[in-house]
């Protein structure tokens, strides 16, 4: 078990999503004090100090050594990164997750080969459910991922599509008269009936999502699941999951930080022992 504070980092591909972890109260998963995105391919890493001063419980050891917990999917992000860490926080000490530095048995030949923030959102996701349920675990990010979480704990797989923003620019790119269309942010469910070409766009990317989401959690809990069970727990994270989670059932629910939690309970930290008094 390790004491804080420390800062995970989710390198994805279209952002880095920082979490400062510090004390908290008793929790399933810990709760970050502050996050930070860090949007495009080349994110103004300069924000991260004014940032860790702001969010810090105790402004003065701000400047003091850090652990940097990071996992990534996106190499070169992580590479300049971890330069800037090393220019501007030298004393600070740096880990890059590998699965086997989780605390979750996965269940497929190649973990190695498994996205990383896949499986760390596997183990916040096992402190979430329901003992003896299964659970799914959605991430709508730039791609989306729906994962499977056995009754015993163990990731199973689970599938990839593409995600809206990657979906609407395909539509934009491979087409001639489509516009590219912003659905990234999108907080409410759009009308299924499009009255002109970027509504329609919208209630295709949008329900064509839904309703892939509703089929893959169906078939993954009855393909996998041999015995009788309750219904697989739903959790959703990314940029739409809370769009999406409340047209799911009552068996959804969105986890804002999931992945940032994963990342902190990797690390040791509990959510009832986190940081220094």
């Amino acid at each position: 078990m390790v004491s804080g504070p420390l800062v995970a980092v989710d390198v994805g591909n279209a952002r880095i999503k920082l979490g400062l972890f510090d004390r908290d109260d008793a929790a399933a998963i810990p709760e970050p004090l502050g996050v930070l995105p860090l949007l495009g391919d080349a994110p103004a890493l300069e924000q991260i100090v004014p940032w860790l001063a702001a969010t810090s419980k105790h402004p003065a050891r701000e400047q003091a050594c850090r652990r940097w917990i990071i996992a990534s999917v996106n190499r070169p992000a992580t590479s300049r990164l971890i330069e800037w860490l090393r220019d501007h926080r030298p004393a600070d000490r740096i880990t890059l997750l590998a699965c086997g530095d989780l605390p979750l048995e996965v269940r497929l030949s190649r973990p190695d080969m498994v996205g990383i923030d896949r499986l760390v959102d596997a183990v916040a996701v096992n402190r979430l459910r329901r003992p003896g349920s299964a659970a799914v675990i959605v991430d709508v990010g730039t791609a989306i991922t729906i994962d499977l979480v056995s009754p015993d704990g163990a990731f199973l797989g689970g599938a990839i599509l593409p995600g809206l923003g990657m979906a609407a620019r395909a539509l934009h790119e491979f087409t001639d008269l489509l516009p590219l269309v912003n659905v990234c942010d999108l907080t409410s469910p759009p009308p299924a009936i499009g009255t002109a070409t970027v509504p329609a766009i919208e209630s295709g990317l949008f329900w064509g999502t839904v309703g892939a989401i509703r089929e893959l959690i169906e078939r993954m809990h009855q393909g996998a699941i041999s015995q009788p069970s309750p219904p697989a727990d739903v959790f959703l994270t990314g940029g739409a999951g809370a769009a999406v989670a409340e047209l799911l059932g009552p068996d959804a629910r969105y986890v804002p930080h999931l992945t940032l939690a994963g990342i902190a309970l990797a690390a040791g930290l509990e959510p009832t022992d986190v940081g220094t008094p």
